[in-house]
């Protein structure tokens, strides 16, 4: 009985140990995913319902709103263009006070078209080159003139008021011309005027009944109305004249460059001792050939050195246009 039992004993045992080596392996725990989850999507949004559209009234507040912002914009930009033309105007307004030649009205020379003394372009054809210089043709009053037959009267004097003052010089192609600075004036006839510039001519343009002279100058005014008054002073063989040299050691080295020199000039100092003068209304001698010109040719000649008058005389051989006839006109001369 006793080894019944044992056997049974081993016998459970044997089965118990078989029993575990057919159990199933516990099962290995799941090893996490790498792969995250998709997002859950969002539920589609409805379309938001249609504005509503403006009442007239507010449709109309609004179009006042954008014209006074639209009205704000071009008022900025006006007064900032307002601002930069009186800028402009101060700047311009500077640079002529700074350069006295350029205040000249009547320049000797006329720009924009070639003109010259002789051929094609000569004092014959001024009138045909441009038809702003018609009157250089077909004027009835112009200059110069050969004065003769003047009527001998009382004339008044002319007051010169010149006094030494800054100058430019300039060779225009045409003359050297001698831009003088402000404060230099003429009284005659009641009115006066400030000298602008003045200018050579070789030979001169006036002849005295019939008599010609080596050079001349002519000093070229202005009034406040915009009137010429143009001063004729015969040159002559003698004697140095100052002005004369302190214009020659200033002459530019090329032709239409200006120099403004540092030493001053006195015009008054061309003047001759005795001022009797002829007078008559003619025109400027360069195109355009303006006419209403009051002309004054001084009788008594200035004296310039046979230097001088040869310096000028390599630069410009010949710069005159010749005589106009008088056609009747007017001529005073001083008693």
């Amino acid at each position: 009985m006793r080894n019944l039992i044992a056997l049974s004993a081993c016998s459970l045992a044997l089965m118990g140990t078989a029993g575990a080596a057919d159990a199933p392996a516990p099962a290995k725990p799941a090893r996490p995913s790498i792969v995250p989850p998709l997002p859950s999507r969002p539920a589609l949004s409805q379309p938001a319902p249609a504005a509503a559209p403006l009442s007239e009234a507010a449709q109309d507040a609004a179009d006042e709103q954008a014209e006074a912002e639209l009205a704000a914009k071009i008022a900025k930009r006006l007064a900032i263009l307002r601002a930069d033309q009186d800028a402009r105007a101060a700047a311009a307004a500077r640079h002529r006070k700074a350069a006295p030649a350029r205040r000249a009205a009547a320049p000797a020379h006329a720009h924009g078209t070639h003109w010259s003394y002789e051929g094609e372009h000569g004092p014959a054809h001024w009138g045909k080159i441009n038809p702003a210089w018609a009157k250089c043709g077909i004027g009835k009053r112009q200059s110069p003139i050969d004065i003769r037959d003047g009527m001998k009267v009382n004339l008044e004097k002319v007051a010169f008021e010149y006094s030494p003052s800054p100058f430019t010089v300039v060779d225009n192609g045409h003359s050297v011309q001698v831009g003088v600075g402000p404060g230099n004036y003429l009284t005659v006839q009641g009115r006066r005027y400030e000298l602008l510039q003045f200018h050579f001519h070789r030979p001169a343009e006036e002849r005295v009944n019939g008599k010609g002279f080596e050079m001349v100058v002519h000093l070229v005014h202005r009034d406040v109305a915009g009137k010429l008054a143009v001063v004729a002073l015969l040159l002559e063989r003698g004697q140095e004249q100052q002005t004369i040299a302190t214009v020659w050691g200033n002459l530019p080295l090329e032709k239409n460059i200006t120099v403004a020199p540092s030493v001053v000039l006195d015009a008054g100092q061309m003047l001759p001792p005795q001022r009797e003068y002829y007078t008559y209304m003619g025109s400027l001698t360069t195109p355009p050939c303006s006419e209403d010109v009051l002309w004054i040719v001084m009788k008594q000649p200035v004296q310039a050195s046979p230097e001088q008058l040869a310096v000028f005389s390599r630069l410009y051989p010949l710069n005159a246009r010749p005589v106009q006839a008088a056609s009747g006109r007017v001529i005073k001369e001083s008693n």
